[in-house]
């Protein structure tokens, strides 16, 4: 293999695999003389793969873990699984990882040849995720296209629809995702209204990087104190709710219960939460409960339950 840079990646390559190599198969799999691998592995070793070296019979070069993280190459099946991985990190918001998660399926899509985005397309669609219902899902198309925007400081476009339904076009220039664990939110400065923003991002709708770069703003404050901010701003109201089970029967997240004599338990908390979005989160636990306050969630309650009778009756 006379072209060296190919020759490079396909040793490369080689010592990816949790093996040791000795230096004659190295050689005899290249096609090439060991001191031309001799010489391969030193200019590795100049780019920051840290290959390390054993004499002996049994001897051989191996790469090692380093200071920093060298880059990568996959063949299509582990580039196919590390993306599909990625997207359900991504779009299930685990906590923690799901920043590095849009970040990295941001980096690997930019690259993957079309035939492997549509395999990881198709496996996507057709795999269906057990979701407990405590957060909107996100296509991770969109998080990626948010997310190479930012990291690309480049103009963004997309229809947006607010809390009360009323849809809008929007040009702003990204700053940062923000993650709360069951929301992602994109902070951007909004070029139309000349201020900083926050949009929900289950709620942007074909988001598109127009190529114009901009040089970035000061942000007025962080971008996840911006955001909790925001989210402190709205309206709280004191939810009210019993449910026909005993505490262990219930969600964690349904903390914390009163245990009543009755066999039941009662839930009271403080929550900004539209009703109907609350609701449908109640009705998602299986456990029966009743609504005591507010009045708007027990109409959102009745209001859910008539529509999924008419879904049943209609079927």
């Amino acid at each position: 293999m006379n072209d060296t840079p190919a020759r490079l990646l396909t040793l490369l390559s080689l010592l990816q695999t949790p093996r040791e190599w000795p230096g004659s198969e190295l050689a005899a799999r290249l096609g090439v003389s060991s001191r031309t691998i001799r010489r391969d592995i030193d200019r590795l070793r100049e780019l920051g793969y840290p290959v390390e070296a054993t004499l002996g019979a049994v001897g051989g070069y191996r790469l090692v873990a380093g200071t920093a993280m060298p880059p990568l190459l996959l063949d299509d099946e582990e580039a196919v699984a590390i993306a599909v991985g990625l997207r359900a990190g991504a779009g299930h918001a685990i906590e923690g990882v799901e920043e590095a998660s849009v970040r990295a399926l941001a980096k690997l899509e930019q690259v993957l040849p079309s035939r492997l985005r549509h395999r990881v397309g198709a496996l996507q669609s057709a795999t269906v995720a057990l979701s407990r219902g405590d957060g909107a899902r996100i296509d991770p198309r969109t998080l990626t296209a948010i997310a190479g925007a930012v990291a690309g400081q480049e103009r963004l476009r997309f229809g947006y629809r607010a809390r009360d339904g009323v849809e809008s076009k929007r040009l702003v220039e990204p700053y940062r995702l923000v993650s709360t664990g069951r929301r992602w939110y994109l902070v951007a400065y909004d070029l139309e209204r000349e201020d900083w923003r926050t949009f929900r991002v289950d709620r942007v709708v074909e988001p598109f990087p127009t190529g114009a770069r901009f040089a970035e703003r000061e942000a007025p404050m962080d971008a996840v104190e911006f955001v909790e901010r925001g989210l402190r701003g709205r309206r709280k109201y004191t939810a009210e709710v019993t449910f026909e089970a005993v505490p262990t029967d219930l969600p964690s997240w349904l903390e914390p219960v009163v245990e009543e004599p009755s066999g039941r338990c009662r839930l009271r908390f403080e929550t900004a939460d539209a009703p109907e979005w609350l609701a449908a989160r109640l009705a998602l636990t299986g456990v029966p409960f009743t609504v005591v306050e507010p009045p708007a969630l027990a109409d959102a309650a009745a209001a859910l339950g008539a529509a999924l009778t008419r879904a049943a009756g209609a079927a």
